[in-house]
């Protein structure tokens, strides 16, 4: 397999965590950088996506991605949480198709599952395996920055199922 750069995305309004991991040539995956961009609830939400758009903008110049893997909207009983999550996707999904990205999403119960083994795993869980699966020593923060460097182990697992059943 040739190498593979892989951005993986946990989209919020308030953080929205981005890891970027490289899949070596001989499928192995290695931490390239991770963080997160913040946002100001003092701003318009208007303001806030653009935040969002042009940081993942310059992100995705910076590191040129294979793949963008963004997390799915998880169910929610607050209409007005999903919908502000909605957006802050759509500026997310923008940003990844504008620079020519390629773009995967899973639900949070399916990057669970793939990087946990359970798809209700706790969040100390998948920051434990994240840590563990990319030979990380020093702690991972933001949890927004953990969970998307799980979307995009999610994805490299994907891979790597796809190519056994070929």
């Amino acid at each position: 397999m040739p190498s593979l750069t892989i951005l993986g995305i946990d989209p919020g309004i308030k953080n929205t965590g981005y890891g970027v991991v490289k899949v070596t040539e001989n499928n192995q995956p290695q931490l390239f950088t991770y963080g997160h961009i913040h946002t100001n609830a003092k701003n318009s939400l208007a303001e806030r996506l653009y935040q969002i758009y042009s940081g993942l903008e310059k992100i995705i110049k910076e590191v040129s991605p294979d793949i963008m893997v963004v997390e799915n909207i998880f169910y929610s009983e607050n209409v007005k949480t999903a919908i502000i999550m909605g957006h802050a996707r759509g500026a997310i999904l923008t940003a990844g198709m504008n620079n020519g990205c390629e773009i995967a999403e899973y639900s949070p119960r399916e990057v669970k599952q793939s990087v946990v083994g359970n798809g209700g795993a706790a969040k100390e869980q998948v920051h434990y395996m994240v840590k563990q699966l990319l030979a990380i020593r020093e702690d991972i923060r933001p949890d927004d920055a953990s969970d998307a460097l799980a979307a995009a182990l999610c994805h490299w697992h994907k891979l790597k199922y796809n190519r056994l059943v070929e």
